[in-house]
């Protein structure tokens, strides 16, 4: 029996409104398990490519092995280029020659070029052999270009038109052209030499006259992305320009390709993920990766945060005999540096930020160091008053109070500074600052919240 297909309609205000459907997740399973294809196929034809491609990411390998056999020729090409990069070349794998040569015919350049930038040789040659010989040529030429650059994240299909012509000009040719791409923004205009000179939208185009230059309705915001610039770049013009398609060219100025803004808006999520993985300590991990995979990518930082806490260790071994004369400083240590290492993460993770959205620069690098310092000072009085009361209450030594309440603020003062500082100093000497800084800081408000605390209770409480 053929499940219903019909969906109730879904409130896009909650939570899981876009979110795969748990029944129809079950169905899939059990129609997989019972090699049900028709069933299968009923069941997976309303499902955006997104939304198979999470599916295929949440479910067991062997799972996926079955499903993908099963689904064999109504596999998309689309669901490819929505795949995570670490089950793609398994995906890929599973398929048949032919299944997987029409499923890459229907993509865009830019997209058979991002799958292939992350597979073994024999699998590239597989999928550039299923493609014709002016397709071929175009993601070759993509694929010459450096990694991580524009060149290969622009769409080769582009439509083009000499800056001499009019609006009707331009739809004429496009109503009779065979090879306009699925989706475009805009009509690149062209100089005699193939050098874009301005970018019409098809908005404008279609509410003018025939007889109107397409050089008289030209955006006013034009950028020009060179080949080789790096795919941070593009992603940052994009997004400081509010730009929808941007023409690339060669290293002679001459149109090559464009980008597009779902492409510059893929690598910025990206950048914001890959920060955010970073800075703790997980590199490039994925639910998808295996146990041994995800070891190998968190035991470096693990080690590495080991010979921190060895360092602080240390710190505080050389205050043996005042924490032996004073049992309470090693109930009230934790506090101390806990406090330090969360107002340091904090003032770390806006430095990462504004250094990725180069919102922090030479220019006000001191006025936003000096911010985070006052902040810390002012979070460290506040707190240290709250820790003098409790060191009164608790301990009965008024001496004790004051002794948490100066390291407390020493401590605060010295995050934000090192959460600020620590970031710029690494990418001025170029260090990833969202892969090292979080080591560094930590170390440093742990030895210094250890030192000051200690020191503090061995001077004025032995």
């Amino acid at each position: 029996m053929i499940a219903d297909d019909h969906q109730e309609p879904v409130d896009p205000a909650s939570e899981d409104a876009y979110e795969l459907d748990r029944k129809r997740v079950t169905q899939i399973l059990e129609a997989v398990e019972a090699e049900d294809q028709a069933q299968l196929t009923a069941l997976m034809e309303p499902l955006h490519a997104a939304d198979i491609a999470d599916l295929l990411e949440q479910i067991s390998a062997f799972d996926r092995g079955q499903l993908i056999r099963l689904y064999d020729r109504e596999f998309d090409g689309e669901i490819l280029s929505e795949l995570d990069e670490s089950i793609r070349e398994e995906v890929i794998s599973l398929l048949a020659p032919q299944v997987l040569a029409e499923a890459v015919r229907d993509l865009e350049s830019d997209d058979v070029v991002d799958l292939l930038e992350d597979l073994e040789e024999p699998q590239q040659e597989a999928i550039l052999n299923t493609l014709e010989d002016a397709d071929r040529i175009a993601v070759e030429q993509s694929l010459s270009y450096p990694e991580n650059s524009a060149g290969r994240l622009m769409q080769r299909e582009v439509v083009m038109a000499p800056d001499h012509w009019t609006v009707g000009q331009a739809i004429d040719f496009m109503r009779e052209s065979d090879h306009l791409p699925d989706q475009f923004y805009h009509v690149v205009l062209v100089d005699p030499r193939l050098h874009p000179v301005g970018n019409v939208t098809l908005g404008r185009i279609m509410s003018s006259k025939r007889e109107v230059p397409l050089s008289t309705i030209v955006e006013e915001t034009f950028q020009i992305i060179p080949a080789d610039q790096d795919e941070e770049d593009v992603a940052y013009a994009f997004n400081q320009y509010h730009l929808i398609s941007a023409p690339v060219v060669d290293d002679e100025g001459r149109l090559v390709g464009v980008i597009t803004m779902d492409d510059a808006m893929v690598v910025l999520d990206e950048e914001h993920e890959e920060d955010i993985l970073r800075l703790a300590g997980v590199g490039e991990g994925s639910l998808a990766d295996r146990v041994m995979a995800t070891t190998k990518q968190r035991f470096p930082w693990l080690a590495v945060n080991l010979a921190t806490a060895i360092l602080a260790s240390l710190v505080i071994a050389q205050f043996e005999a005042t924490i032996a004369e004073f049992v309470a400083l090693a109930v009230l240590m934790p506090i101390v540096a806990s406090m330090g290492g969360n107002a340091g993460t904090q003032s770390l993770t806006v430095a990462v930020r504004a250094l990725a959205t180069r919102d922090l620069t030479g220019s006000n690098v001191w006025r936003v160091i000096r911010r985070e310092v006052l902040v810390g000072l002012v979070n460290g009085l506040a707190f240290a008053l709250i820790m003098a009361v409790v060191g009164i209450l608790w301990f009965g030594s008024p001496m004790l109070g004051a002794v948490i309440a100066v390291a407390m603020v020493i401590n605060l003062v010295v995050a934000g500074l090192a959460g600020t500082a620590v970031p710029i100093i690494l990418e001025k000497i170029g260090v990833d600052p969202a892969l090292a800084s979080g080591a560094f800081v930590t170390t440093v408000t742990d030895i210094v919240g250890f030192f000051a605390f200690l020191g503090l209770a061995g001077v004025l409480l032995l």
